[in-house]
């Protein structure tokens, strides 16, 4: 039986860097914890961690050193998050045993603007969610004879 669930964000008007910050800190956490974050960082009250696109940026309070709060990313994938979860309900899986086991971004095409900023490219960025349901009893593994 397959206990896996996606949903995928297709050309969203959001930064690839930023939203590759996102997914690293929140893969591998629970749903609940996940939207608990992205919240937090949408009021302002907590700081995404950036490890990889950080250069002159400042540091943030707690245990981190670089950080931002990337609220436009956070919102759109707050959404696919959402979208997830619903599909997981649909296929019948346990919310509560729910955990982000991969969050994919890709950047998409950058179509040019129009007007007076002709030149200038367009942000966008393909986002993709796998959710996992996680056992509570460890598997045994029985040897082969």
């Amino acid at each position: 039986m397959e206990k896996k669930t996606r949903a995928i964000g297709r050309d969203l008007p959001i930064s690839t860097k930023q939203s590759i910050e996102i997914c690293n800190y929140i893969r591998g956490r629970s749903v609940k914890k996940s939207r608990y974050i992205l919240q937090k960082v949408i009021e302002k009250d907590m700081a995404i961690p950036f490890k990889r696109f950080n250069r002159d940026m400042g540091h943030r309070k707690g245990r981190m050193a670089a950080g931002r709060y990337p609220i436009k990313s956070c919102q759109n994938i707050l959404k696919i998050l959402n979208s997830a979860e619903s599909n997981a309900i649909s296929n019948g899986l346990n919310v509560n045993n729910l955990f982000i086991k991969n969050a994919i971004t890709n950047k998409a095409s950058q179509p040019l603007h129009t007007g007076r900023k002709i030149r200038r490219k367009m942000k966008r960025s393909h986002v993709e969610i796998i959710l996992e349901e996680k056992n509570d009893r460890k598997e045994v593994h029985k040897p082969k004879n």
